[in-house]
């Protein structure tokens, strides 16, 4: 694997690790969408995640991620259509979709 496609991985691995600190164990919908600072904190991230994973499919199209171009596209939205973005599409990623992403990350980096 590429040495740059490593960093980005690790960079994306790091931001999930981020996000699941910032939110903490409960992880409670009403207290996150309550804590404008956390939002923004999650939501860079989420920009950072993708922007990691344009960079990834940029230098190899077929790199093996589970919906890569939604990752990228969902940082898009946050940052050219961030008024369409709500907390219950942050929170359905957050909750969702982050854990099998970084599962996927780690299975890869253990390929190594």
């Amino acid at each position: 694997m590429d040495t740059k496609i490593q960093v980005w991985l690790l960079d994306i691995h790091a931001c999930i690790d981020e996000i699941f600190e910032f939110l903490g164990d409960r992880r409670d919908f009403m207290e996150y969408k309550s804590d404008l600072k956390t939002k923004k904190a999650v939501e860079r991230n989420i920009e950072i995640i993708g922007e990691a994973m344009s960079r990834i499919l940029k230098l190899d199209s077929n790199f093996p991620i589970d919906n890569a171009k939604k990752i990228i596209g969902t940082r898009n939205r946050i940052i050219h259509a961030y008024d369409n973005i709500s907390d219950e599409i942050i929170w359905t990623i957050v909750i969702r979709d982050l854990p099998l992403l970084k599962k996927q990350i780690e299975d890869l980096n253990a390929g190594l």
